[in-house]
């Protein structure tokens, strides 16, 4: 899948992974993709619901070994 911004949370624990990702979604704009990567098994949860919360769309996530994986649409 295609986008626009890669955001590297792999090693970085809670809230580490949210916080990169809010900070990279703020400097995008509307209809943008961002591609995040995160070990923290907390991100299995938090980065949905930080999705659901800020109203952007989460396109796909999957799971390989501890590597955590999201595609998110900005608002």
């Amino acid at each position: 899948m295609e986008f626009d911004r890669a955001v590297d949370a792999k090693g970085q624990s809670c809230p580490m992974p949210v916080l990169l990702t809010a900070k990279a979604a703020k400097e995008m704009t509307s209809g943008e993709v961002m591609f995040l990567e995160a070990t923290d098994a907390g991100a299995r949860s938090d980065i949905p619901a930080w999705a659901e919360q800020t109203g952007n769309e989460l396109i796909e996530s999957s799971e390989e070994g501890d590597v955590l994986s999201f595609y998110i649409r900005k608002k």
